[in-house]
C-alpha cells in the first residue's frame, strides 16, 4: 500500500495533528481509509522506532504502558520539506475512504467468502473426480458471465 517511506511521512503527520501510540495510529489510518487498509503492528512500530532514531517523534509521558510520541522540531521541519508529498499522501488515504464508502460491496464479500469456503470444503473432501472439478469450474465460469452482463 505504501513504501517504508510514504508510511514514515503518513505516521509522521498523523502525529504532528496529535500525540499518539502504535495502535491509534492503525486504527485512525483504518478509518480514514474506510476499512481498506490498516498496517500491521509489525510494520508501524519498527517504522515508529526510526522515527524516534531520526529524532522526528519523541516519547511523551503517558498514563498508560502505551508509548505516546510527539513530533519534535526537527520532525516538523522535515514535514515542511515534504510538503507536496505529505499532501499527496493524505489525499490517497482519504479517496481510498471515498472508494470503499461509494462501493460498500458486503454483501458480495461475504458471498465471496461463502463461495471461498463451500470450495474449500468440497474440494478437500478426500478425492474429487475431473468430472466434478470441470462442473465446479463451469458454475464459477456461468456467474462470472452473468455478473459480467449486470
Amino acid at each position: 500500500m505504501y513504501s517504508g517511506d510514504e508510511l514514515r511521512l503518513v505516521l509522521l503527520k498523523l502525529i504532528e495533528e496529535g500525540p499518539r501510540h502504535g495502535y491509534d495510529l492503525i486504527r485512525e489510518i483504518e478509518e480514514r481509509t474506510g476499512g481498506a487498509y490498516a498496517p500491521s503492528p509489525g510494520v508501524v512500530y519498527p517504522t515508529l522506532t526510526m522515527l524516534a532514531d531520526m529524532s522526528l517523534i519523541a516519547e511523551q509521558a503517558s498514563d498508560d504502558a502505551k508509548k505516546v510520541f510527539a513530533i519534535t522540531t526537527a520532525g516538523q521541519a522535515h514535514l515542511t520539506e515534504r510538503e507536496e508529498e505529505v499532501a499527496a499522501l493524505m489525499d490517497r488515504l482519504a479517496s481510498l475512504g471515498t472508494m470503499r464508502s461509494r462501493s460498500n460491496a458486503s454483501p458480495v464479500r461475504r458471498a465471496m467468502g461463502n463461495l471461498r469456503q463451500v470450495l474449500q470444503h468440497r474440494l478437500g473432501e478426500g478425492e474429487v473426480t475431473q468430472d466434478t472439478l470441470h462442473a465446479v469450474a463451469d458454475v464459477i465460469d456461468d456467474a462470472a458471465r452473468r455478473i459480467e452482463r449486470l
